[in-house]
């Protein structure tokens, strides 16, 4: 700890901060463009520039360290002088017209610099150049004319997201943003995650919804979780008169650190699906609208009256309140098939190899966020669980090393240090020779794991010594392929992972699939003699594959957000309300149970899924219990 002055106030500070981060815990407001407290400090703008004591000239506060006894002015004369001028020089670089942007205005940082200085006109005119617009990107615009150089979007994509797309051409005022080899987003390696829109101070990166939607201090924002996968990344939903404005990362959220991708930021917006609005009952073999008590009665009468020759499935998108709640219903009739729409395809092998071995063998998220070394087989990360790559992206170039195994393209192509070509049906074989390879660093296991997949002995080799040498590795097995054997490709996942002394973690599916699992609701679905199918689908979009599952049921009754196949071909459709319009908790891919907050009001006479299992218990006079918790925390995981 160390003693400083800042403006007359005495502090005692940890040594390794900064001036601006010991201001900012003080509450004393340092002004600043091109810093971000998820950055790196690049001291660029010099907007932040203090005087201190000793110091021939003012400094950059962002990235001066702080040193005993040293006496700080931020609000002087002289540092207000200089503020003044930067900001003139900035002004006149490009096109800035603040009082006319109907963008920002409270948002754009640059603008409110302008306004804590008293400026209200531009001491220097613009050189009225006029730059290109780039509206290529299906989610994204690059206002060129509103940059200020301040490369906060270049060094998001670097740093948080490890996909180093950004950079900026040619040197001083004549310095362009640039997606690649200076090709159009559009058609650059970008992966739409948005984080650069989120981090830019200005209105230069825009997305192409919430611009002209109203300023951030007149919208109102929910602190909520993302339910796009597993992760459950934490979010602020933005919402003005009722309607999604724009969803943005939480920076102080503890699992993504503020990252997250395009499913949880920009798909919300482009929701195209028709809502169920009504209740709807089959009548004389059409679907009529029905009130909600018509419906209701209908489905609970058909359910009591089949009972055991009733299958219920539920999305695993429902809350662990609702998912609880379709249970005990269920299982009060004396159902006995209740399952998942996942039919517990994530989880399964994961519980069985639990029930074999006894033990735990997972560890936490926050294991990737350390490691030296990565392993990922069973999933093209880049897409199913976008988060996870991007904390291994972003990790590579400290000299963090990638290998991936799998027999198709996938998004770490470029990245990986070593790519495996092996056949899904192979890997659980493969890792057990690579086991045997690391273990005893015998030649003969080399040439034999070499001849039998066709790889190349060198890279096996090189491979087998990185694992072996990596202190803090790795081992990620997705959930996605189709494995010939999944508890066998676990089983060989998680023994390499304790040859190498390293860490293993599985990706999982939907944000509830764990949740799902704890509840026992993991198998198959088999309505082959059901006379009566309760799917309470919610807001979950179902594959062609798995819709099919329900052609020829007798008696269909759906609980749903979104019109679709099954709705149409049901014989009683409940709406519901969607992820944004209801609260819940859930058990994310770590294991620990998030909230969910609404930040929609529905429609009325919507409720949500576990409003909605209420009502269809009391109508058929049965208990619900809220002993959900406990439930799924005895439960091993």
């Amino acid at each position: 700890m160390v003693n400083i002055t800042i403006d007359g106030i005495k502090l005692e500070v940890e040594e390794n901060l900064t001036i601006l981060e010991a201001a900012r815990l003080a509450d004393i407001e340092i002004p600043t463009l091109c810093d971000h407290k998820t950055l790196t400090p690049y001291g660029g703008c010099r907007l932040c520039v203090v005087e201190v004591d000793g110091s021939r000239t003012l400094q950059p506060s962002c990235t001066l360290p702080v040193a005993k006894d040293m006496v700080v002015r931020t609000d002087s004369e002289k540092v207000r002088a200089a503020r003044k001028f930067i900001l003139t020089m900035i002004f006149s670089e490009r096109n800035h017209f603040c009082p006319y942007c109907n963008v920002t205005g409270g948002d754009c940082e640059l603008q409110n610099s302008a306004y804590a200085e008293g400026m209200t006109h531009w001491p220097i005119q613009p050189n009225w150049q006029p730059y290109p617009v780039d509206a290529s990107h299906p989610f994204i615009i690059i206002e060129h004319n509103r940059c200020i150089l301040c490369r906060r979007c270049v060094r998001a994509c670097n740093e948080l997201v490890g996909n180093f797309t950004l950079e900026f051409s040619d040197r001083g005022a004549n310095s362009m943003l640039i997606a690649d080899l200076d090709v159009p987003l559009g058609e650059s390696s970008c992966i739409g995650c948005g984080t650069c829109v989120q981090v830019c101070p200005t209105g230069t990166l825009i997305d192409l919804w919430s611009a002209y939607q109203g300023r951030e201090i007149e919208v109102d924002s929910t602190n909520t979780i993302c339910q796009g996968c597993s992760i459950g990344c934490s979010i602020n939903v933005l919402t003005r008169d009722n309607r999604l404005v724009r969803i943005e990362g939480d920076w102080d959220g503890e699992i993504n650190g503020g990252v997250i991708c395009d499913v949880g930021r920009f798909l919300p917006m482009v929701e195209d699906r028709e809502r169920v609005m009504t209740p709807q009952v089959r009548l004389n073999g059409s679907l009529k609208s029905a009130i909600l008590e018509e419906a209701l009665k209908t489905a609970s009468d058909k359910m009591k009256q089949s009972g055991k020759n009733t299958a219920a499935v539920a999305s695993t998108r429902l809350s662990l309140e609702s998912l609880y709640s379709f249970k005990a219903i269920c299982e009060q009739l004396g159902i006995t098939k209740i399952t998942s729409t996942e039919e517990g395809s994530s989880t399964s092998a994961a519980y069985s190899l639990l029930e074999e071995s006894g033990k735990t063998f997972e560890s936490k998220f926050a294991d990737v966020k350390d490691a030296d070394c990565f392993l990922v087989f069973g999933e093209d990360i880049t897409k199913d669980h976008q988060v996870v790559s991007f904390f291994v992206k972003r990790a590579l170039p400290a000299g963090v090393k990638l290998i991936q195994i799998s027999d198709t393209d996938t998004g770490l192509d470029n990245f990986a240090d070593f790519s495996l070509n092996v056949k899904t049906h192979k890997i659980a074989n493969f890792l057990s020779g690579l086991v045997a390879m690391v273990s005893s660093k015998s030649t003969a296991d080399l040439m034999a794991l070499s001849k039998e997949y066709g790889l190349d002995e060198e890279t096996l080799q090189k491979v087998s010594q990185t694992l072996s040498n990596a202190a803090k590795p790795v081992v990620i097995a997705g959930t996605r392929f189709d494995f010939d054997d999944q508890l066998k490709s676990l089983k060989s996942g998680v023994r390499l992972a304790e040859a190498i002394n390293g860490k293993f973690i599985t990706t999982k599916g939907n944000i509830n699939s764990m949740g799902a699992a704890q509840l026992g609701m993991n198998n198959p679905v088999d309505v082959s003699d059901a006379e009566v199918v309760f799917l309470a689908v919610g807001d979950e979009k179902l594959s062609q594959q798995f819709v099919k599952k329900f052609d020829n049921v007798p008696y269909l009754i759906v609980m749903g957000s979104y019109v679709s196949p099954l709705t149409a071909a049901a014989d009683v459709v409940i709406p519901v309300t969607n992820w944004l319009e209801q609260s819940g908790h859930f058990l994310n891919f770590d294991g620990n149970i998030l909230e969910a907050r609404a930040a929609l009001t529905a429609s009325e006479g919507i409720f949500s899924n576990f409003e909605m299992f209420e009502k269809i218990a009391g109508e058929m006079d049965l208990k619900i219990t809220s002993e959900w918790e406990n439930t799924v925390r005895e439960q091993p995981s």
